[in-house]
């Protein structure tokens, strides 16, 4: 189980605050207003962002000060990080080993990965070969070779439209229930919210609210998510 013990993620001006448990194996959508700190609140588990106050812990573990490699948690950014000089299948192999001093099994788990997303024999092209979606796959099957319990995903298919998008929030649904693992997705539409959530936190006004039921939550939203939903 994943626990925000009543942190405080502060950066300049901005203050987020947070105090609760995040049920092991559910989906949770992560959304709210624009600069609301969403991503701050993704950033802050995974160990990019300090915490100003509280303790994150994981099962009986304190996390707070760990490293993000040191933490049971993947993330999924953005821009998907792949870096343009490596091949994918090294790409991938970063999951597991940043040096890419990679065992034979090693190399088996970034092939089995490659057939998992659906770029079985694409592991030696380079990420600029690859269309928009398919830069997305191997970014996941970075995510999927680290094995991690906690899956974080900041929105890395927003630049995708929207059959593509639907697409891959399957496959985050697929891969997730077959590693039994716990996933935080940031978006900002309701439409991924119900295509793939168990529960909903709700980021705004300098807080992110404990999750929520995704279904009841989303057919009887209280006023402030009723305002962002519009």
């Amino acid at each position: 189980m994943l626990r925000l013990e009543k942190i405080t993620i502060a950066q300049g001006d901005f203050l987020l605050k947070a105090d609760f448990r995040v049920t092991p194996g559910r989906k949770t959508a992560v959304i709210g207003p624009s600069g609301a700190g969403k991503s701050t609140l993704l950033g802050a588990i995974g160990g990019f962002l300090p915490l100003a106050g509280g303790k994150l812990w994981y099962r009986d573990a304190e996390i707070t000060e760990a490293k993000p490699g040191q933490r049971p948690i993947a993330m999924l950014f953005q821009d998907n990080n792949l870096f343009p000089h490596l091949s994918i299948a090294r790409n991938i192999g970063l999951g597991i080993r940043p040096d890419l001093k990679l065992s034979p099994e090693d190399h088996a788990r970034v092939a089995k990965a490659l057939e998992r997303v659906g770029l079985h024999g694409m592991g030696d092209r380079k990420p600029g070969e690859l269309s928009g979606g398919q830069q997305s796959r191997a970014a996941l099957a970075r995510v999927l070779v680290q094995d991690r319990p906690v899956i974080l995903l900041d929105e890395p298919f927003a630049a995708l439209g929207p059959a593509l998008r639907h697409e891959m929030l399957d496959l985050v649904h697929d891969l997730s229930d077959e590693a039994n693992a716990t996933l935080l997705m940031v978006t900002h539409d309701p439409q991924d919210v119900r295509r793939i959530a168990d529960d909903v936190i709700f980021v705004e006004g300098g807080r992110a609210a404990a999750p929520q039921p995704a279904a009841a939550l989303l057919e009887n939203p209280p006023p402030a998510l009723q305002a962002y939903l519009g």
